[in-house]
């Protein structure tokens, strides 16, 4: 069945410390608040985060759990203002986003993951009568131009220093 509605899209500036990590996804059920808390709790590592998630029936609530205030408080305030049916937000410290990816990708009702970053990110927020909804995300800036051997160099050095290749 067709309808005549209106389609409004909106990017939205997602606000966050500039070296901040976040994760931004889509999930089903009121239950992704406490299944993530509890992936992002047993990554280990000291790991400080905020969790909200946008729940999209009912109440309409945005809910929200973490074991820092100030990130809770982050999440809370970003996806309200995103506003996008079953989208979740979770923003981290004292950890990567490679640290617990593959756990929140295991969480059952995660369906998608929109981005993991410290990038400055911008949501693209479709809007009808019905409700919002999650297009993409604008992740970081556009590339420049191809790497050289410095550059390479450089980037194996970075994950060397960080711990991630010997």
């Amino acid at each position: 069945m067709e309808t005549d509605m209106d389609l409004k899209i909106r990017i939205i500036d997602i606000e966050k410390p500039e070296e901040m990590n976040m994760i931004i996804g889509q999930s089903h059920f009121i239950k992704t608040v406490e299944d993530i808390h509890e992936a992002m709790a047993n990554a280990g590592g000291g790991i400080r985060f905020g969790i909200a998630f946008c729940e999209s029936s009912g109440p309409r609530l945005v809910r929200y759990s973490g074991n820092d205030q100030r990130l809770v408080d982050l999440a809370k305030e970003n996806a309200l203002r995103v506003g996008a049916g079953h989208a979740f937000f979770i923003f981290m410290e004292n950890g990567y986003p490679i640290n617990v990816l593959n756990a929140i990708k295991q969480v059952p009702e995660v369906c998608r993951i929109y981005c993991a970053t410290a990038n400055p990110v911008q949501v693209i927020v479709a809007e009808t009568r019905q409700g919002r909804g999650i297009l993409g995300v604008i992740d970081g800036g556009a590339s420049l131009g191809i790497e050289g051997e410095d550059e390479i160099a450089a980037r194996k050095s970075l994950l060397r220093k960080i711990g991630y290749k010997l």
